[in-house]
């Protein structure tokens, strides 16, 4: 599509390529992280009218949870892209979000509903063609993606392209839902994700003000400012493991005169053992501790509920060959006969010592450490656990001192695997 249009007063230059990918349709859903300032918002509102006049047949909807935050946020939003874009004389805008904006050309509408009731959706009527552009702002501000998966079922219908967009600031917990599914949208071939700041965007268009207060901030308040400004998910402070991070241990590095695989440098081994049946699972973790740099790698897990001690060894020393006979095991104390089983079987294997307060020493042991490596492909149980694993609050949504025996079955097996380390004095 041709555009006679000068975009370089409106859009960042970054949001370039971005337009061009929307205008081809080169993606379905498009997703903005950004912290305050970056300019995601405005960008959609100025591609949503350009799709109007490139593609005739469709319509848009744009969302926000609450209805009646429409008026004062996306509503004047749309409108001001279309002013930007020099376009109002094309556009027909009332004076509220209640009655559609008419593109006068075609009769195309954009149209705006809150979602306070997701089943609203179905009741859009349309006097030609089909509802192919959605835009959900403020997506963290939405009760999940299964909310927003009933409204697509019944928009993305009767058409033949599709185009969704999801702004957003994220949300201070790096648990919020929203902050998970843009971690996990970067991996589907349908969806662009697009993460930028206000350090992208041209000095004059933010103002001076805002310039001050960003970097004012950044001085008093450091982690408050990568927050808002940077788009960062800091934690809320209750995460009890902040050094934990996905890391891909199958991808190859350069070792002078060849590439090879991380783990395949891996020499420090230890292995750990949470018994479990049901509800508490089964959970087994292989790692590797470079205890130079004081960096520990998850790369292996297994975690099976119902099975018995003679399956799980199976799985781990035969089917899956996730340990080896003569690779030592650290396994809870706590369950002496399945310890007997394993040994039985052949498998090199010991139990725990425990002890006075060696869940504290552990954990903050753990916590100490430079990073937590976990591979969220190869161990998507370990990786759930460590980054969720939160201290409790009470009523008043205090931290309670100690650590929360829940969810944590992951978290006992590598802290049994690395007692070697974390019983050592000074560690």
């Amino acid at each position: 599509m041709e555009v006679n249009i000068k975009l370089d007063e409106q859009i960042i230059p970054m949001y370039k390529g971005v337009l061009k990918d929307i205008l081809n349709h080169g993606h379905t859903h498009y997703l903005f992280p950004g912290g305050r300032g970056s300019t995601k918002s405005s960008f959609v509102t100025i591609a949503i009218p350009l799709l109007l006049m490139a593609f005739p047949d469709v319509h848009v909807v744009c969302f926000r949870k609450v209805a009646n935050t429409i008026q004062t946020s996306i509503f004047p939003q749309v409108v001001w892209g279309i002013y930007q874009l020099g376009l109002e004389s094309l556009f027909k805008i009332p004076k509220t979000y209640s009655t559609p904006i008419v593109y006068k050309p075609t009769g195309q509408r954009i149209m705006f509903m809150g979602l306070d009731d997701p089943m609203k959706v179905k009741s859009i009527k349309l006097p030609f063609g089909y509802i192919g552009v959605t835009w959900f702002e403020e997506l963290d501000q939405f009760a999940g993606e299964n909310e927003l998966r009933t409204v697509t079922q019944s928009t993305m219908r009767g058409g033949e392209l599709f185009w969704d967009f999801r702004t957003f600031n994220p949300p201070i917990s790096m648990n919020n839902w929203a902050n998970e599914y843009a971690e996990t949208a970067e991996e589907r071939e349908n969806t662009l994700v697009v993460r930028n700041t206000y350090l992208d965007v041209p000095r004059e268009w933010l103002g001076e003000q805002f310039i001050e207060e960003a970097e004012e901030l950044k001085q008093i308040n450091p982690r408050a400012y990568e927050h808002e400004y940077m788009g960062k998910a800091v934690g809320t402070g209750g995460n009890v493991f902040e050094n934990v991070e996905h890391l891909d241990m199958g991808k190859e590095i350069d070792l002078g005169d060849r590439r090879v695989p991380l783990l395949s440098t891996f020499s420090n081994i230890f292995c750990g053992i949470d018994w479990g049946w049901f509800p508490d699972p089964f959970a087994f973790n292989k790692m590797h501790f470079d205890a130079n740099r004081r960096d520990l790698y998850i790369f292996e897990e297994y975690h099976a509920n119902k099975e018995s001690n003679q399956s799980t060894f199976e799985t781990l020393y035969n089917d899956k060959k996730l340990v080896a006979l003569d690779e030592l095991v650290t396994a809870d104390s706590a369950e002496p006969k399945s310890i007997a089983d394993y040994r039985s079987y052949g498998a090199f294997i010991r139990g725990a010592q425990k002890g006075p307060d060696s869940v504290n020493y552990s954990h903050k042991w753990l916590q100490s450490l430079n990073h937590i490596y976990i591979d969220k492909h190869r161990c998507p149980e370990t990786y759930d656990e460590f980054v969720h694993y939160e201290y409790e609050r009470d009523k008043d949504n205090n931290i309670i001192s100690g650590y929360p025996d829940a969810n944590n079955h992951h978290i006992d097996a590598v802290r049994y695997a690395m007692e070697k380390y974390y019983r050592r004095r000074g560690a």
